[in-house]
């Protein structure tokens, strides 16, 4: 720790206890402003059960005599907030509480510079927004070796973490882990997670959606009282560790890596569909903050679909009756032509509005899209995993 002007040692003579290191840290910020920053405050507080009281009893007598301030960061969800909720020591002591949420695509983009921006897309697909997650990738290696080394070997990064969100977060709860490997094979719906899990899924979701592990998704045209409604999971990573390797664990940890690795590269396209749909919607956002998409009202981009029947990948509402203006479709595939997919999504559209001709189209794929007219917004990995700053 590096203290202005101090005069300890630290190294030297460390603190003692923890009430003498607050103490004598709002010393040094008896003039001057000072943050002090504990990182992962979950763990801390796990090590010293009584720190959130100590923390708060330095924080009641220290008022208006230092300029020191306290940052606490913590990546379990759960005990971050309980340590904000009535009776517990801390609260009512935050000034500022505020989530960081994972990078979004082109964001994460800038962490993967050496990288085509079809290969970025798999790699966002793969490990999600995460800075650390995104970090772990070889951007030399082929994506082969890269999954290799961090999902086929017994002590892969990705395995291990993995493991560690579900303990950390789903750990804590009854039949979180069941109903997030229900979502994750293909139970997305509230009755199939049920019969999937044998249980009533109702409060394990609504848990779930408040951790962020899981998301609630309704078509954007309705109100969030709708009953049409599917579940996903949040983070491309923890989907991709479920949905994908966890079949595979055990005989991972039995040596057998080498040749699983065929059948999880095998497994990427159908994974990346969720994905690249996600993206793509992400992508027609930050048009719309950006006045690109023609219309300077946009008020919502979600997917649409009835059930049984039609499926849109992106819908966009302008204005106060939330008029559908754009619909767009997404495939993950290398090369499409937009005249065909727009003519399907023109069929599709007529059960959203009476004048599907009147709408705007946007269609999106993996590298190129050919055949597009002019008044068709086209979108491949370029533009989504690109620096928009």
């Amino acid at each position: 720790m590096a203290v202005p002007d101090a005069l300890r040692d630290l190294s030297a003579r460390p603190y003692q206890t923890w009430d003498e290191a607050f103490d004598n840290l709002a010393r040094y910020a008896a003039t001057e402003p000072l943050l002090v920053v504990i990182d992962e405050f979950p763990e801390v507080a796990a090590a010293v059960p009584d720190i959130e009281g100590i923390l708060r009893a330095f924080l009641d007598r220290a008022r208006g005599r230092t300029a020191l301030r306290v940052l606490l960061c913590g990546s379990a969800v759960r005990t971050m907030q309980a340590i904000q909720e009535y009776r517990a020591p801390l609260y009512g002591r935050f000034d500022l509480t505020m989530q960081l949420h994972p990078f979004r695509p082109h964001e994460a983009s800038e962490m993967l510079p050496s990288l085509r921006p079809a290969d970025r897309a798999v790699v966002y697909g793969v490990v999600g927004g995460m800075p650390l997650y995104l970090s772990w990738w070889d951007q030399n290696a082929p994506i082969r070796d890269n999954l290799m080394h961090l999902a086929c070997t017994p002590d892969g990064r990705m395995l291990v973490e993995g493991d560690l969100v579900l303990a950390t977060e789903a750990g804590h709860g009854e039949h979180m882990e069941a109903v997030l490997q229900a979502i994750a094979t293909g139970r997305t719906r509230h009755n199939e997670i049920a019969d999937n899990t044998g249980i009533d899924p109702t409060r394990t979701l609504r848990d779930l959606t408040t951790l962020r592990l899981a998301e609630r998704l309704i078509p954007v045209t309705e109100s969030a009282r709708t009953r049409r409604r599917i579940y996903r999971i949040s983070d491309n990573f923890l989907a991709f560790f479920l949905g994908v390797l966890s079949p595979f664990r055990g005989e991972i940890d039995r040596g057998l890596g080498k040749s699983i690795i065929n059948a999880v590269i095998g497994a990427i396209d159908e994974h990346m569909g969720g994905a690249w749909e996600e993206a793509f919607r992400d992508h027609l956002r930050l048009r719309a903050v950006e006045g690109d998409l023609g219309r300077d009202d946009v008020v919502a981009v979600g997917s649409w679909w009835r059930d049984g029947g039609s499926q849109i990948d992106a819908v966009a509402l302008a204005g106060r009756s939330r008029e559908p203006f754009l619909v767009g479709e997404a495939k993950w595939s290398k090369r499409i032509n937009a005249a065909r997919v727009k003519a399907g999504l023109a069929v599709k559209a007529a059960g959203l509005v009476l004048e599907p001709e009147s709408l705007r189209y946007a269609v999106c794929g993996r590298e190129q899209v050919e055949h597009a007219d002019l008044d068709t917004l086209v979108v491949t990995a370029a533009e989504i995993f690109c620096d928009w700053h």
